[in-house]
């Protein structure tokens, strides 16, 4: 795919010292970093994924850059967000990950976009870029960017992070790959419903495999811009950071039947929505004595604080209960950081025919924010 990018006719003095190991490397080499300089890239999110990734595109010499987020960065980000700085936190992440770029390679031409990408602007603001980074954290984000590039004709290189475990994949549009051609919604034909996939905000996730993922997306975006190695085109690579083992399962056109199936709620978890009815802190605080209180957050979590009188079970623990054996017959309220993962849990205590389940509003957040603001929010 070297055809991709037209190289710049010559590179500096100052580009040929600071690109010198990639000038030795067979495959890149002075042809390649010419196409590097001249090429232009966009990271849709500069959270977890985009961090790293924007780190090394800028690195390695990418001309231009487009930065895309709309969020503002929070101190819980930087566990994993390392291109952002602790005197950043209430700052567009745009704005930070701008600085954080021009300040490692200023002949890097960066701009941002700080608006939440939809149907109504995705093509606009990707048009024109030879490769799509995705690092966003949610679905409706992802195949907004997936349907733009298909339509665009540009490689869109893909990922996602949970807890210890990461996809990773590059998505080619039919006018580059032909009629073989995959893209995310052979990946997830269906989108999951939004309460069937837990958030890093709720589940978790691990700082340095992030790091991992994004200088892969990195090196993914190279490789398609030099025309050199194998990108992930037509595979999945899995990585377990736990085991630190990765594996990889190819991708078919959806319907062929060497077609992988992405991630799918945990084990015991219904599909099935109901209506849960809500409590409020408040109301929590002044009616504890007459029902059975949940928290369903992870150990981490119940180490931050927990409403008093509440049992901590996470929620996977909840999703395998077969039975009502470990309930009464009392009312029972779930909560959680926010609210998802409490749902999850009170639909299926609902479908294991408990009669009277709940959800305390706002989760342990609502709590703080209502009733007792001396736990750390997170």
């Amino acid at each position: 795919m070297a055809d991709l990018v037209d190289p710049v006719d010559d590179l500096t003095p100052d580009q040929l010292s600071r690109y010198s190991r990639h000038l030795l490397l067979p495959g890149i080499g002075l042809e390649g970093q010419k196409r590097l300089v001249n090429a232009r890239v966009a990271v849709v999110g500069a959270g977890g994924l985009g961090s790293p990734a924007l780190l090394y595109l800028a690195a390695a010499g990418v001309g231009r850059i487009t930065v895309i987020d709309d969020d503002v960065i929070d101190v819980t980000n930087l566990q994993r967000q390392v291109i952002h700085r602790a005197s950043d936190v209430g700052t567009a992440k745009v704005d930070s990950a701008i600085r954080a770029v021009r300040e490692l390679n200023p002949s890097v031409s960066v701009t941002g976009f700080s608006q939440h990408l939809d149907e109504t602007n995705v093509q606009s603001v990707l048009r024109g870029h030879h490769v799509v980074l995705d690092g966003s954290d949610n679905f409706d984000t992802r195949y907004v960017v997936n349907d733009a590039c298909m339509t665009l004709g540009t490689p869109l290189v893909w990922a996602a992070v949970l807890r210890f475990d990461a996809q990773i994949s590059t998505f080619l549009p039919p006018t580059l790959g032909g009629a073989g051609a995959v893209q995310l919604r052979d990946l997830f034909p269906v989108p999951p419903k939004p309460e069937d996939v837990p958030s890093c905000a709720e589940a978790g996730v691990l700082g340095a495999m992030v790091g991992q993922v994004g200088s892969i997306m990195a090196a993914e975006a190279v490789k398609l811009i030099t025309g050199t190695g194998e990108p992930l085109v037509g595979r999945v690579l899995l990585l377990d950071a736990l085991t630190q083992r990765t594996r990889e399962i190819p991708l078919r056109p959806a319907g062929e039947a060497a077609s992988v199936r992405g991630w799918m709620p945990e084990a015991g978890e219904s599909r099935e929505i109901v209506a849960i009815p809500e409590m409020s802190p408040e109301d929590v605080r002044d009616q504890a004595a007459d029902f059975q209180l949940i928290d369903v957050r992870e150990p981490g979590e119940h180490a931050l604080g927990t409403v008093p009188g509440a049992r901590t079970v996470p929620v996977g623990e909840v999703l395998a209960w077969e039975n009502l054996d470990a309930v009464d017959d009392s009312p029972v309220v779930f909560y959680c950081r926010t609210g998802p993962r409490a749902g999850r849990a009170a639909r299926h205590l609902v479908h294991l025919g408990h009669p009277d389940v709940r959800v305390m509003a706002g989760g342990i957040l609502g709590w703080i924010e209502h009733v007792d603001d001396t736990l750390p929010k997170y």
